[in-house]
């Protein structure tokens, strides 16, 4: 793909995100997401893009399996749309919170999005490290049930048995395609040093780092919230 195509293909995925942010406008939203009607449509635009980038990502792979065999110089127009379409969606993401939302709240996503849009950027300009993106894209497999967790929660389902069973596949996909899919990145970065300039390699690494720290913090809080938190209220209620 030419710069022009980049372009158009990153500037529809913008207009794409926000007409679907505005679709979800008109859609009856549960009463209980009512109080923070933007939270409920920001998160469930969040899952339309996981839910089209992870099944994407997938696929990259599948239909291009030697991709996997050389991460730097090897993709297809295929998965180089793949991660232009992801640059939009972060795009819009970034402005969309900055608009709506106070920067305490949201400066960790912010600066989650400045690095991915950086590191996706670089790739799709260069055509270099295209399949090392879409590996990283891997992880919007567990982002499907990450956004389903908050989109369940706002809805008044967080006891139920939905809600539970989400828990458990949101946990387990974590550690598969989030914690483990950074963790071998960072692997292959470090073994593959000498293939990789000092500047891309400097830029994957801090991001990979970055990225890794809030993985780590995030998985913490969904584990205390989910099934450590529980298991204490139960014991309260029992002494008490």
């Amino acid at each position: 793909m030419d710069l022009s195509s980049v372009v158009w293909t990153v500037s529809g995925s913008v207009g794409f995100f926000k007409l679907v942010n505005c679709g979800l406008d008109s859609l009856a939203a549960p009463e209980s997401a009512r109080r923070n009607a933007w939270k409920w449509r920001n998160i469930s635009t969040s899952l339309v893009h996981s839910l089209i980038t992870g099944v994407w990502s997938v696929l990259c792979f599948y239909l291009h399996p030697q991709m996997a065999e050389d991460l730097i110089a090897t993709h297809s127009v295929f998965s180089h749309a793949l991660v232009s379409v992801s640059i939009g969606y972060f795009i819009y993401d970034f402005f969309d919170m900055v608009h709506n939302q106070k920067l305490s709240q949201s400066w960790e996503l912010l600066f989650h999005h400045v690095v991915v849009i950086t590191c996706f950027g670089i790739s799709v300009l260069t055509c270099q490290y295209v399949g090392f993106a879409v590996v990283a894209l891997l992880v919007e497999i567990n982002s499907i049930f990450l956004h389903l967790r908050q989109v369940l929660r706002m809805a008044g389902w967080s006891q139920t048995t939905p809600y539970r069973l989400n828990s458990m596949v949101n946990l387990g996909t974590y550690v598969v395609f989030r914690i483990s899919t950074l963790a071998w990145m960072t692997r292959w970065l470090v073994l593959n040093r000498d293939r990789v300039p000092l500047v891309s390699y400097t830029v994957g690494s801090v991001g990979l780092a970055i990225v890794t720290v809030m993985n780590i913090v995030l998985f913490y809080r969904l584990l205390r919230s989910d099934f450590l938190r529980p298991g204490r209220e139960a014991r309260k209620e029992k002494e008490a």
